[in-house]
């Protein structure tokens, strides 16, 4: 096993798989998808910076090294999965006196997906946003599933080219992120008394985040950050839990909260706008609009009639 050396100063480019394989000194059967078992790498390196141009899904079966997206950990166990997507920049930590990686992995580059159904669907696969924070915890049956699935994927990536090539690789594909989806569904499940607790949490939060007059308005990342999670992966476990996304939520409280301040006080709708953290009244009055059908002014005047 040979090293890469002065990998810390410089951001890796993964714009190929063929730049991945190279990496870890793999050899390139497909030149849009690959399926690895870092077992087999001739080389690897201590420390580096990756940014993702392709899709990538990784099964750590033992604990070789750290993954950091930003400043925050992932959540990166042993027996779990963890996806990236193009765009994603993460730092890698190989774990000292380890040189043999455990781990499993399938990457595909858009380019292979684009025309087949998988190109449609790819954007409902939220996990890949989740990146940072929430990797996904396999049972055993999930876990033999997960290794038939890149079986399929890379007996057909080493099979002569053909007609159906593509459409294949790009279905066996989708079916593995079809289990992953259902897998992701499971643990939340599993995961529903910690999940409960966070929305209790957070909607104890919505209620207290207008008694005071706000600098700006409240956003998903902000009451994500307060439970410690990706405002991805919050918005699925609210919605989950809820039936609405953390937005809605948001937008509900505001606008009851601008209901009080507009029937039990007199001050000016822009005075109210500022309260709430509109930066500017027009952007308070449209979005009162669009959620009641009447504006600031209309509402008020209405309630007031209505009460005599």
């Amino acid at each position: 096993m040979s090293y890469l050396r002065d990998m810390e100063s410089k951001e890796i480019i993964l714009d190929s798989v063929d730049t991945y394989n190279k990496l870890f000194g793999l050899p390139t059967f497909h030149p849009l998808v690959t399926v690895v078992d870092l077992k087999e790498a001739t080389r690897t390196f201590e420390r580096g910076r990756m940014k993702y141009g392709l899709y990538a899904l990784f099964l750590k079966n033992g604990i070789s090294c750290s993954i950091k997206y930003g400043r925050k950990q992932y959540d990166y166990q042993e027996g779990t999965v963890v996806s990236f997507s193009p765009g994603q920049t993460v730092e890698v930590d190989m774990i000292p006196g380890n040189p043999v990686h455990d781990v499993l992995g399938l990457l595909f580059h858009p380019d292979l997906i684009f025309g087949t159904p998988l190109a449609d669907k790819i954007h409902e696969f939220s996990f890949f946003d989740y990146s940072q924070m929430e990797s996904l915890h396999l049972s055993e049956d999930e876990r033999a599933q997960f290794l038939h699935c890149l079986a399929m994927i890379k007996e057909e990536t080493q099979h002569p080219v053909d007609n159906h090539s593509a459409a294949l690789i790009a279905a066996n594909i989708q079916l593995l992120l079809e289990y992953l989806h259902r897998f992701y569904d499971r643990q939340f499940i599993t995961r529903h008394k910690v999940n409960s607790g966070i929305v209790a949490q957070f909607e104890r939060d919505l209620k207290e985040c207008f008694h005071e007059p706000r600098q700006s308005l409240p956003s998903v990342a902000y009451f994500a950050s307060g439970a410690n999670l990706t405002p991805g992966y919050f918005g699925d476990l609210v919605r989950k839990e809820t039936g609405s996304s953390p937005k809605d939520l948001i937008t509900l409280h505001l606008v009851n909260e601008a209901k009080h301040l507009l029937t039990m006080s007199d001050a000016d709708v822009s005075m109210i706008a500022y309260r709430l953290g509109f930066e500017y009244p027009a952007h308070f009055s449209r979005m009162f609009k669009r959620a009641t059908g009447q504006s600031p002014t209309d509402y008020r005047v209405a309630v007031a009639n209505a009460r005599g």
